[in-house]
C-alpha cells in the first residue's frame, strides 16, 4: 500500500511545481492529474470540439486514452500513443480542461488509473479534488492556494519568459472564472478537505511551501 500525498488548490496556486520538488526530495512518484486532464482537453480540441459544446465531451472523449510513462524520473503524457506533454500547457487547453474536467464520462474515463497508481506506489498528487474524492483517504493532504494577484501574475511572468504575450488583466480574468467554474461544478468541486492543512503561498517562497509540505509528511510516516 502506498503512501499517498493529495494536494488540492486553484489554478496558479504552484501545486504542480512544488508536488514535483515534494516527490523528488521523498523519492515519491509525482502524478500530476491537470496533465493527465489537460491531455483530455486537447484531444477534445483537436477534435474541433468548441468549450461550449459541453454536449459533446461525453461522446467525443471516449476515443481518448492517456497513459502516464516516467523517462528518467519525469513523467511523460501520452495521448493515444504520442508524447503530448509538451503540447497541453496552453492557456486554450487550460480553460477547456476546466470546462470539460466536470463531465463524469471524462472523470470516470481518469479516475482508476489515478487510484491504481496512488494503491501501488508511495505518490504526491496534485489536482482539484483529490484529497476531497479521488484520494479521500490520503496520509497528508494540502489545500494550496494564493491570491488571484498572485497568482496571474506568477503565469504571467511564467508566459513571458515563452514568449507568450498576454495581458496580465487577461490572465486575471481568466483565473477568476476558472476559479468560478472549478468551485461551482456540480461533480467534486474544488474545496479544502475537512482535514487538510490550509497553506498560502502568496508570500511564501517556493522552498518555504516544500518544507511545510515535508514536515507534514515527516509527521506521519
Amino acid at each position: 500500500m502506498g503512501f499517498n500525498v493529495a494536494i488540492d488548490g486553484p489554478a496558479g496556486a504552484g501545486k504542480s511545481t512544488i508536488a514535483k520538488l515534494v516527490a523528488g526530495e521523498m523519492n515519491f512518484i509525482y502524478v500530476d492529474t491537470g496533465a493527465m486532464y489537460r491531455a483530455i482537453a486537447l484531444y477534445l480540441i483537436r477534435k474541433g470540439v468548441g468549450i461550449e459544446e459541453t454536449d459533446r465531451f461525453a461522446d467525443e472523449c471516449q476515443g481518448a486514452e492517456v497513459s502516464i510513462q516516467y523517462v528518467d524520473g519525469t513523467q511523460q503524457v501520452i495521448l493515444n500513443g504520442e508524447n503530448v506533454s509538451g503540447w497541453i500547457r496552453t492557456e486554450e487547453v487550460g480553460n477547456m480542461a476546466s470546462a470539460s474536467s466536470v463531465d463524469p464520462a471524462v472523470r470516470a474515463k481518469l479516475l482508476d488509473l489515478q487510484r491504481n497508481l496512488a494503491a501501488e506506489n508511495d505518490v504526491v498528487m496534485d489536482g482539484r479534488d483529490i484529497g476531497t474524492n479521488i484520494l479521500p483517504n490520503a496520509d497528508v493532504k494540502v489545500y494550496l492556494t494564493a491570491s488571484v494577484e498572485e497568482r496571474a501574475m506568477r503565469r504571467f511572468k511564467e508566459l513571458m519568459g515563452k514568449g507568450m504575450d498576454l495581458s496580465l488583466e487577461q490572465i486575471e480574468k481568466d483565473i477568476e472564472e476558472r476559479d468560478y467554474r472549478d468551485m461551482h461544478r456540480e461533480i467534486a468541486p474544488l474545496k479544502q478537505a475537512e482535514d487538510a492543512v490550509y497553506i498560502d503561498s502568496s508570500d511564501m517562497s517556493i522552498d518555504e511551501v516544500k518544507a511545510a509540505i515535508i514536515k507534514l509528511i515527516e509527521s506521519k510516516r
